[in-house]
């Protein structure tokens, strides 16, 4: 990715000016109470994530399955509105890479259809299917797999061989063994995986069913836990909390850094302005589930959430407090107007895209090559995120925050280099 650095500097005011109202400390409190919510949340959604999952694998039927499913798409709208956390955040930028890696080659995971491929010069793993293969060698170690659990996930397979496509943990992992591999290209369809694949004796299909149960259960369990520690970051006396209080310009910069990047480079880029430059249905950020649509919302509405400075929890609770529209409206009040409108244009492009969706027209349909209505769809999307990020460099300015770095994509910036 390329980076932007926008530079600004305060500019002295020789008469005095009176105290702010809304004091940074404070907006930093908010920021942090509403990421403490939003990792409490995704933690809830989690567990019952995982009580889903485990009634299946003691129970397997395509009822319990379905149950799954829906339990993770729920955890999905919680997790999402917390992306805007990261690339501010070390704490935060060192940890996410476990729980939302994309995308992956699941090969290394499972079985995969004929078409699939197999080992090549960028991934050895690609096609592993570890829950076929109890033992394997890596890195010229043989490595015992006959119980798949949490620690072989996160300490052996996961990123193997120093692999970022060999995903084994998270959600997008846990997303596959529950839907499995989308074979309907730009058709309709998300993936098809049998409730029979996590049944007993005969009624086991693809073979490994046990194993299968085995990895899902210890990938759940492991999100879990991960979710947990992220929790404990931010809660009262949290790392992440107290990194964030320490220093007021940081925590301010670490606000904006993570708007910028999540809606520049990130989500405008990476996840959607590359996919259509491609026409590729395996850049769908959930590809498996066609779930990208709601992805792509509830990063607009995570990022939305911190500048306003209020959260809806799952419960229906609010969590708010003063925000950084406050102090940009006092340092700037048509700017603070400008913001809002481009938030709440970029969440409607992005609701649009969510809309169309759910009405029957998939992502990965609008990702096809020709297809206008999809691409005027999407793109509406990048535009809006691109159009919010020019505001919140404009805030930048305002505020007097020295520097900040916005990730960028290739996808922007050179698309050229998309196929080189």
């Amino acid at each position: 990715m390329t980076r932007h650095y926008l530079y600004s500097t305060a500019i002295a005011l020789v008469v005095a000016t009176p105290a702010l109202a809304v004091e940074p400390a404070q907006v930093l409190e908010t920021y942090a109470d509403i990421a403490a919510a939003g990792y409490e949340d995704s933690l809830i959604t989690a567990k019952r994530l995982q009580e889903a999952v485990n009634d299946l694998v003691s129970e397997p039927s395509a009822e319990n399955l379905t149950a799954a499913r829906a339990a993770w798409l729920a955890a999905r709208v919680p997790y999402q509105q917390t992306e805007v956390f990261r690339f501010g955040n070390p704490i935060v930028d060192d940890w996410e890479g476990k729980v939302n890696a994309w995308p992956l080659d699941e090969g290394l995971i499972d079985y995969v259809d004929t078409t699939y491929g197999g080992p090549s010069d960028e991934n050895e793993f690609a096609a592993l299917n570890v829950i076929a293969n109890p033992a394997f060698t890596l890195s010229g170690k043989e490595i015992d797999a006959s119980t798949i659990t949490p620690e072989l996930l996160e300490e052996t397979l996961h990123e193997a061989d120093g692999v970022e496509a060999n995903v084994a943990t998270g959600y997008h992992a846990i997303e596959f063994l529950l839907w499995g591999q989308d074979l309907n290209g730009h058709g309709a369809g998300a993936g098809a995986r049998p409730w029979t694949d996590y049944a007993a004796g005969e009624t086991c299909t693809n073979d490994n069913c046990d194993r299968r149960g085995e990895y899902l259960t210890a990938a759940t369990d492991l999100l879990v836990s991960d979710l947990e520690h992220m929790a404990a970051q931010w809660a009262e006396g949290g790392a992440a909390r107290n990194a964030v209080a320490s220093d007021a310009d940081t925590g301010i910069a670490a606000i904006l850094t993570g708007m910028g990047s999540l809606s520049y480079g990130e989500t405008a880029g990476e996840r959607m302005r590359l996919g259509v430059m491609l026409n590729d249905p395996e850049e769908e950020h959930s590809c498996f589930a066609d779930n990208t649509h709601n992805d792509h919302y509830y990063n607009g509405i995570g990022i939305q959430n911190v500048y306003l400075g209020k959260y809806t929890r799952v419960d229906g609770a609010l969590v708010t407090g003063p925000s950084l529209a406050d102090l940009v409206a006092e340092a700037d009040t048509a700017l603070d107007v400008e913001m809002q409108s481009k938030l709440g244009a970029a969440v409607m492009a992005l609701g649009r895209i969510k809309i169309a969706a759910e009405s029957g027209f998939a992502y990965d349909q609008m990702l096809e090559r020709g297809n206008e209505a999809g691409e005027a769809l999407i793109m509406g999307g990048v535009n809006g995120l691109i159009d919010q990020t020019r505001s919140i460099e404009r805030v930048v300015t305002a505020l007097g925050v020295d520097q900040i770095s916005i990730e960028g994509s290739d996808s922007l910036d050179d698309p050229d280099a998309v196929f080189q």
